[in-house]
């Protein structure tokens, strides 16, 4: 887990409305990035994993949220015991 939590900003495409999240955990899985954020740094807000879906050369990184549920859970368990094995050092 990161030492500090970074704040990553989200803009919605179809309104334009922002979106601060803190940054728990990050993954890389079969040359995909995901995060693990919250829009809360402790235990009170709500989780959401999102998917890295930039295209290679972009400046900016482009996050969506993660709605398809077999690629949910599998990222739920995923970071889950990466949170468990921080928890136990």
């Amino acid at each position: 887990m990161m030492n500090e939590l970074n704040k990553i900003t989200l803009t919605s495409p179809l309104d334009g409305a922002k979106v601060e999240l803190f940054v728990l955990e990050q993954t890389r899985i079969s040359g995909t990035n995901y995060l693990l954020a919250a829009d809360a740094p402790d235990g009170d807000g709500e989780a959401y994993i999102l998917k890295d879906i930039s295209r290679d050369g972009e400046e900016e990184a482009v996050y969506e949220f993660v709605e398809d549920d077999r690629e949910l859970a599998a990222l739920s368990d995923v970071f889950s015991q990466m949170l468990d094995d921080i928890a136990l050092v």
